[in-house]
């Protein structure tokens, strides 16, 4: 006899509270020509403008330089005690006499690794930029082609690079959605590094320069990452900042003034932390259903949630979550612990729906054929359960 399953919906209850329809989350006004506020631990979007557009990053796309190095210093190829040399190149267009942001670095001084990052993120040496990239690739061209080619396997689609400053070129363009993904990555996969970035100055040929970072000195919870200006980008910034358990990254560019961009920047992370909370709102192993089992040595198996659900929410639209259970009921033995039977269906007010799995909580077998002989009179007689 064919059994013909039946797909069930069903509103869940959770923590006591039952959710009901979702609506779209009112953002805040921002100056910043693009911004993106990203929750750390969700990477849920609290606000987005023009974020997907590429845009000269300045000195902001000395992130992807610095994960380059980071990358080396995590697979061994690189140590902090390495020491490169400064060529003339380096020093003409990134040292004292180029008249841009720079560590004061030497024609031949051979300079610690350890020292250069904390150039480039400290003192946005554009001189210490170009060090790194013509000893770790050749050349800064060469270096880079890897950028791209690395921010294409990180996922950042909207990124290139012609050089590792993030000095103006056409080519050399990122979205701040792309560099709030980078700064994520940074923060997640070099946290023995991170602390360098709330570092407000750095002294190096005795010559001391502070963090230009504006959180750092507005937010005591702020502790990155990275400024950037030029004429075509305007103001930018990319900041992060953790309060209590809840870390969030900013970033914004086409700011006209330094004050604008020290004003947006608190502005934005400030709203973020007030209006917004993180809510689990599964828990990885929590019982949602449990279904009939046709043909098996057991006659129920639960469902269970396979992940933690853990969704940043706008705080007066915490009890307007919707989750509803989707089921085929019964399911026909054999089941394996682990099997996918169903999933629940998250649809969070201003943010995108998701479904998490369902999965089986222990093995039930398939009974022999006297057995089954049984369980179809059975249904013959009293129908499914």
């Amino acid at each position: 006899m064919k059994f013909k399953n039946r797909l069930f919906m069903s509103t869940i209850l959770v923590s006591g509270m039952v959710f009901g329809m979702a609506s779209v989350v009112q953002a805040i006004e921002t100056k910043a020509k693009n911004l993106i506020l990203m929750d750390y631990d969700t990477g849920q979007y609290l606000y987005a403008k023009d974020a997907e557009k590429m845009i000269p990053p300045a000195s902001m796309s000395k992130l992807m330089t610095i994960y380059m190095i980071f990358e080396k210093l995590k697979d061994g190829s690189l140590s902090l005690d390495d020491t490169f040399t400064v060529s003339e190149n380096a020093w003409r267009k990134g040292g004292a006499a180029s008249g841009s942001s720079t560590m004061f670095l030497n024609i031949g001084e051979k300079v610690r690794v350890g020292d250069l990052i904390q150039g480039i993120i400290i003192q946005s040496g554009n001189d210490a930029c170009i060090v790194a990239a013509e000893n770790i690739s050749g050349s800064e061209e060469d270096f880079a082609r890897a950028m791209t080619d690395k921010a294409q396997k990180l996922g950042l689609h909207n990124s290139s690079f012609a050089n590792a400053t993030g000095w103006p070129h056409p080519d050399q363009k990122m979205s701040v959605e792309d560099l709030a993904k980078l700064a994520r990555i940074i923060i997640k996969d070099f946290p023995e590094y991170y602390y360098l970035f709330s570092e407000r100055n750095y002294t190096h040929n005795n010559i001391r320069q502070g963090n230009r970072n504006p959180l750092l000195y507005s937010m005591p919870e702020a502790d990155g990452l990275k400024t950037g200006h030029t004429e075509e980008a305007g103001f930018c910034l990319a900041g992060s900042a953790k309060r209590g358990d809840r870390r969030l990254i900013s970033i914004m560019s086409g700011l006209a003034s330094n004050k604008e961009r020290s004003e947006e920047a608190e502005k934005i992370m400030n709203w973020g932390f007030r209006e917004f909370d993180n809510y689990k709102i599964l828990k990885q192993g929590q019982k949602v259903a449990e279904l009939p089992v046709w043909f098996g040595t057991e006659r129920n198996v639960d469902l269970l949630v396979n992940e933690d659900v853990l969704r940043t929410i706008k705080k007066n639209k915490a009890s307007k979550v919707k989750m509803t259970a989707v089921y085929d009921k019964p399911v026909k033995a054999p089941v394996k612990q682990g099997d996918k039977l169903g999933f629940v269906r998250v649809e969070v007010p201003g943010a995108e729906t998701v479904e998490v799995p369902l999965i089986a909580n222990k093995d039930i077998q398939k009974i022999g054929w006297f057995g089954k002989i049984g369980e179809n009179i059975k249904y013959i007689l009293f129908g499914a359960e």
